[in-house]
């Protein structure tokens, strides 16, 4: 089955694509984590994004996709997989279209902007493996510390207050609108996203299903 997760920055993408596959035996693709790679190994496409990434702004379509495609026809992916942060615009709904790329099911998770603000600034992310960490929901055992890997846990640049305030512009300018266009296709299913992240998962995990 191969799966779309939509939501503004913070909504809890991540943590439900995590839960997903680990149901369905499929793997997560988070654009943000390839992306992140890419800057960290100082690829052309990388350099490229880090610009764009540290300003809080949407990378642009062709450097997205270039590195989408490579993942998606790994072997991993041959059973389906979960897009996370991918497509983000109506234009990158549509190149996946002529990529062939056949979506099962779109999951809209719904989160309002104002508990998104407090759940951003609130978090940490590994230096070294990229696992996620709130330092009020779900604090690392020993901070500043990876449980994972042990490397360092940081705030991103673009979880500051103000940079995730122009981040939810952008979303509602340019990725909200791709309710609208899977909506009319049949395959949009939203889910309010809860307090409780379990509440959450269970509401997504029924839409899965369903």
């Amino acid at each position: 089955m191969n799966l779309i997760l939509l939501g503004a920055p913070g909504a809890g993408k991540g943590t439900q694509a995590e839960v997903i596959c680990d149901t369905l035996k499929i793997p997560a693709i988070s654009t943000g984590n390839i992306l992140r790679e890419a800057v960290k190994n100082g690829t052309e496409l990388g350099l490229k994004a880090k610009e764009y990434m540290e300003s809080g702004n949407l990378v642009p379509d062709e450097v997205v996709i270039g590195l989408l495609k490579e993942r998606i026809a790994q072997d991993d992916c041959k059973n389906g997989y979960v897009l996370d942060g991918f497509p983000r615009t109506v234009p990158q709904a549509e190149a996946l279209d002529v990529m062939g790329v056949v979506i099962d099911k779109v999951i809209d998770i719904e989160v309002a902007d104002e508990a998104i603000q407090k759940r951003l600034s609130g978090r940490r992310v590994c230096e070294d493996c990229g696992a996620s960490y709130h330092v009020d929901y779900k604090p690392s055992a020993v901070e500043g510390k990876c449980d994972k890997c042990g490397g360092k846990t940081v705030q991103r640049k673009d979880d500051h207050p103000d940079t995730i305030k122009d981040r939810l512009n952008v979303y509602h300018e340019q990725t909200e609108p791709l309710k609208d266009y899977y909506s009319k296709t049949g395959k949009l299913v939203i889910v309010e996203g809860q307090e409780d992240v379990k509440d959450t998962t269970a509401l997504t995990l029924k839409a899965v299903e369903a």
